[in-house]
């Protein structure tokens, strides 16, 4: 059989390529510790299973759900983001349900990008923004991150013959994988350079909640100092150019059930929701009915999740400190981005792969986020902290 060239750049992938190593290991016999995945271990809250559960009974939520049938969704995410950010949203056409935030970075790029046009990508940054640029046929311009910049691009460093073809930029902050955040004044500067040069601009924002310093850091003109990192739409209040995707995988420990959505500029809106309409329905009401508990319901189980990360995080740099691995300490997300000794300092795929083979210890590869995360490793704060502070016991023995 012929396959399309589309499918050529997509044969590799940190996450597949990590399974298979782990896979390995466990049949050697290895208790593998997975700081892989970033998929949060902890429970959705009672009240959203229960919204649920209740749904299941409702034989009316059995059917095909189009997109007039997710007006209550549609509804309680426009508030959520009003009350959070000071943002108002017309919840009829600036939101749309997702199957999780991946739904709209894959498929955006194909309601954007002709063959050949350029998406520009952080570089790292999460692996399924790449591949909807592949599977539109787009090009990739990689905006490097490096420690020096605070890992935010630098704009200005975008040649002119790229921003001439390009058609869309792509953001993530609280960042995955290097856990950086970036301030309000960081968005004001990248809306005004997409409205300059005609680009959309895609902001990935699965992290908003898993912040652990409020303080100290955020400019005093943040538009709402409730909110404890800025949105993009903050910074574009009129929607000129902007498009947000958010997931309640994070923030509401919903991972499994794939419910997100995406909220900004109308048409970016309308053009996403005419891709979405030849690929699939909606996910079942049942699903949406629990995604309003958790976006209208107590928050406490939030609170309690960034309190449980941030026990983590301690937990494990303190660890890393122990051991004499000086990793900094991340203000946000769910990660410990961490530079790699050497002699592993260019080599993040080989030195995860002999991790796993000989200690159990599970990590990502920064390789596998872009050309600019090699050397480096990323570690998921998916445990208790007894089973990271082993974790990093098993790999002080691996580096002696």
């Amino acid at each position: 059989m012929q396959f399309a060239k589309r499918l050529q750049p997509l044969q590799s992938n940190v996450f597949a390529d990590m399974d298979r190593a782990k896979a390995v290991a466990l049949v050697a016999g290895q208790q593998v510790i997975d700081l892989s995945l970033g998929s949060s271990d902890l429970p959705a809250e009672a009240h959203v299973i229960e919204a649920i559960a209740q749904s299941l009974h409702d034989r009316s939520t059995h059917g095909y759900l189009l997109f007039n049938g997710t007006f209550g969704f549609r509804q309680a995410a426009a508030n959520w983001y009003e009350q959070k950010f000071g943002v108002k949203v017309d919840p009829q056409t600036e939101v749309l349900p997702l199957i999780g935030s991946q739904e709209g970075t894959a498929h955006l790029p194909l309601a954007l990008l002709n063959p050949g046009d350029f998406a520009l990508l952080l570089d790292p940054g999460y692996p399924s923004h790449a591949g909807g640029v592949y599977l539109a046929s787009g090009q990739i311009y990689p905006m490097p991150l490096r420690e020096e910049n605070a890992f935010l691009p630098v704009f200005a460093d975008i040649p002119a013959p790229v921003l001439a073809q390009s058609r869309m930029m792509v953001l993530s902050y609280p960042h995955n994988p290097t856990a950086a955040i970036a301030p309000i004044s960081f968005f004001q500067e990248a809306v005004a350079f997409c409205q300059q040069h005609n680009l959309a601009l895609v902001h990935d924002f699965p992290y908003v909640d898993l912040v652990f310093e409020a303080n100290g850091h955020w400019e005093k003109n943040l538009p709402n100092p409730k909110s404890l990192v800025p949105s993009i739409l903050q910074a574009d209040p009129e929607k000129s150019v902007s498009i947000e995707f958010f997931t309640l995988s994070k923030s509401y420990n919903m991972g499994g059930f794939r419910i997100g959505y995406a909220i900004g500029n109308a048409q970016l809106i309308n053009a996403l929701r005419q891709v979405k309409a030849a690929v699939d329905f909606n996910q079942y009401r049942g699903i949406l009915n629990g995604a309003i508990a958790a976006l209208t319901g107590p928050q406490i189980g939030v609170k309690s999740a960034i309190a449980t990360f941030q026990q983590r995080r301690d937990a494990f740099i303190t660890a890393l400190h122990r051991i004499g691995w000086n990793v900094p300490t991340p203000k946000a997300t769910m990660y410990i981005w961490a530079k790699l000794p050497s002699p592993w300092s260019q080599n993040s795929i080989e030195f995860c792969t002999q991790l796993v083979k000989q200690t159990g210890v599970a990590a990502s590869p920064g390789a596998g986020f872009g050309k600019s995360g090699e050397g480096y490793v990323r570690f998921a704060l998916v445990h208790e902290p007894v089973l990271l502070e082993t974790a990093v016991e098993r790999m002080a023995e691996f580096l002696d």
